[in-house]
């Protein structure tokens, strides 16, 4: 109990770090709420192209012009080489498509007469350029096997009229699925960040001359007053925990209530409980309160660049990924990633995730006994 007092005194003067580190998390996580809302869904568009027909417009000759005219915004530019060029260089047209003189005739004699086109080489120009071949390569298809025009453009224009049904069947919410992986993966380096801060900060203080000599005359067990020492910080960093879960519901919203959700809420809570350890651990090895800002640094800052809080995993080099695996907010971001894309939750797809929560309880046990090897040595040697 006096552990416990004492650390309350020390924990009231670590708050500006604390809302310090919540202020940054809230910040990032409504600017991405924000940008996800205001993102912009793919929209098929209209290339600009120019027709110049040197054939008669009848027939075969007249069925293109109006399939490209049906599929693309056709421009009108002066018959001027010049001025075509200059149309193309300055993006007025993107695909310009020249049909020769006798094209019908020469098509119809199986002659393969061929197209000229000039192109700005952008994406609406390869559109452009898709179209025509579809048509081209159907038109000569049907050239081969039969010999009446009119029955070649019917059957073009039938098989051409066709469209895919595009069927969507994932119910999978991965607008706001992604949002949700962005703000835990965040979190990773607020709690971190926050926990090394405020616990090596109560830990030095508990190291000063007078309350260290005390402890170490008094008939507390060593094991003992780091228990008291580490539910007392496990509780702060579960404040921290469930405010920043708060937090998610506000700026999220409703998909903080669904399986997902909930594992991700879990997986935080485990990486909370990990990441007071490893503070503890850090508070037991330093106890110069001006070398806390550098250590904070160092491990949340580094950590959060290497495994992806930051940077996403996918954008990541191998070699990076390969030297996360040793740190435990690897497998926390690995978990939230994973969320992201799972459809079905049940046991076979969650068995991963939960291998993923026993490696941060593997590394929280072991940070634990660490600690205690080194207190009981620095007390053997007080």
């Amino acid at each position: 109990m006096i552990v416990f007092k004492t650390f309350l005194k020390v924990l009231k003067a670590c708050i500006f770090p604390i809302v310090m580190y919540t202020v940054i998390l809230i910040f990032f996580g409504a600017f991405n709420m924000k940008t996800s809302d205001n993102s912009i869904n793919f929209v098929a568009s209209t290339p600009d192209v120019l027709i110049i027909n040197n054939d008669e417009e009848v027939g075969i000759t007249k069925s293109i012009v109006e399939y490209i005219k049906k599929n693309c915004n056709i421009i009108d530019i002066e018959n001027n080489e010049e001025a075509i060029n200059d149309a193309l260089f300055y993006r007025d047209v993107n695909y310009i498509i020249y049909i020769p003189q006798n094209f019908r005739q020469d098509f119809l004699a199986k002659k393969n007469p061929e197209i000229k086109v000039k192109s700005t080489g952008d994406y609406q120009a390869s559109l452009a350029e898709m179209m025509l071949e579809r048509y081209i390569n159907v038109a000569n298809i049907y050239n081969k096997e039969l010999n009446n025009e009119d029955e070649i453009i019917n059957s073009i224009n039938d098989t051409l009229s066709k469209q895919t049904e595009v069927q969507v069947t994932s119910k999978l919410d991965t607008d706001n699925l992604s949002k949700v992986a962005f703000y835990y993966n965040f979190a990773s380096y607020s709690i971190m960040a926050g926990c090394v801060y405020v616990i090596c900060l109560i830990l030095s203080s508990f190291k000063s001359i007078n309350i260290s000599k005390r402890t170490i005359i008094s008939s507390i067990n060593y094991k003992v007053y780091n228990a008291n020492l580490l539910i007392s910080n496990s509780m702060f960093a579960i404040i921290l925990w469930i405010i920043y879960v708060l937090v998610s519901f506000v700026l999220i919203g409703d998909i903080m209530f669904t399986a997902h959700g909930i594992i991700v809420i879990i997986n935080s809570f485990v990486f909370t409980l990990c990441a007071v350890t490893i503070a503890f651990l850090i508070g037991n090895l330093v106890s110069n309160k001006n070398a806390i800002n550098g250590i904070v640094n160092v491990i949340a800052l580094g950590s959060s660049f290497l495994c992806g809080a930051f940077v996403p995993m996918e954008w990541l080099p191998d070699f990076v990924l390969k030297i996360a695996h040793i740190l435990p907010t690897y497998w926390y971001i690995k978990t939230n990633e994973m969320l992201k894309t799972m459809e079905v939750i049940n046991f076979d797809t969650v068995k991963p995730l939960l291998f993923n929560m026993l490696v941060l309880f593997i590394f929280s046990i072991i940070f634990v006994i660490i600690t205690n090897i080194i207190s009981g040595r620095k007390r053997k040697i007080s």
